[in-house]
């Protein structure tokens, strides 16, 4: 087997043995079933005639589906995209630090494969659960309104598989902290800290107008230069579940900012988990 894909494996294992994925397979499916349990929906000749939440009527204007639940499938992205990174910033902190932890890195570090191979099976190991989390509450999503409203759309997996690109660069720099030092505490604060300093990152043009023009501006907006428009992707997942036209220029352009800032963290971290003497 190749040895990135074993200690993906024995990170799937380790969350298994930690029931972390069932719990994280109940979560999202109670969270669903709130959901579809509590909604009603009265759809009349492709027009949403009335919808009711907790028993409350939402709205009373007749308005086709489509248009009507946008509102909702743009709520639903962004629960998805900061949820679930916030989500996984805690659940998976752990991982890295319990894996270089004193006695069994050594025993990791004794088997036949080389140093990288472990950072990269850890991450693959932590994307698969992250993926998968997101596959099946979007999924779930997706079912529920196209059977409750007959209005069927990819759009919501499509956002969840955005968020999973933006919690890719997050756990990146959790990685790479994990690191230099083994702390799930501070590996978490470097994820909460990286995905703030996304979300502003996303608003740097605006923001930066709130600086005198000068020394601080420019540090403002090179320092945010660097990082991740994770704001800018939330609202790119957004508009795609939600069917609208896309506020940022290129999506494109943003997946690959978001990619490679990821895969540089990495790199980083890589680079130090082969030089650090255990």
């Amino acid at each position: 087997m190749n040895p990135v894909l074993g200690i993906a494996g024995y990170v799937l294992r380790e969350a298994m043995s930690r029931k972390f994925i069932l719990a994280f397979i109940v979560g999202i499916t109670l969270v669903l079933s709130v959901v579809a349990l509590s909604l009603r929906l009265d759809v009349v000749d492709g027009a949403l005639a009335a919808s009711r939440l907790f028993g409350e009527e939402i709205r009373a204007s007749i308005r086709s589906v489509d248009v009507a639940l946008r509102p909702v499938y743009m709520v639903a992205a962004f629960i998805v995209f900061y949820g679930g990174i916030l989500f996984g910033i805690v659940a998976c902190s752990d991982f890295a630090p319990s894996l270089m932890s004193p006695g069994r890195i050594e025993h990791l570090l004794a088997l036949p494969i080389q140093r990288w191979h472990l950072l990269a099976g850890t991450f693959l190991g932590v994307m698969a659960l992250a993926l998968g989390g997101t596959l099946y509450g979007t999924t779930g999503l997706v079912l529920i309104f196209g059977v409750k409203a007959g209005y069927w759309t990819a759009g919501p997996l499509i956002a969840g598989l955005m968020a999973c690109v933006g919690f890719a660069a997050v756990y990146a720099v959790m990685l790479t902290t994990a690191t230099l030092v083994r702390s799930a505490a501070l590996s978490a604060a470097s994820g909460f800290l990286f995905l703030i300093g996304g979300v502003i990152a996303g608003f740097r043009q605006e923001i930066s107008s709130a600086f005198e023009d000068g020394l601080s501006r420019r540090i403002f907006e090179g320092v945010t230069l660097m990082l991740p428009r994770l704001s800018s992707l939330a609202q790119a997942a957004g508009d795609i579940a939600a069917s609208r036209p896309l506020e940022v220029r290129s999506l494109e352009a943003l997946l690959a900012g978001v990619l490679v800032f990821g895969l540089g963290a990495l790199a980083v971290g890589f680079w130090r988990f082969e030089g650090k003497d255990y």
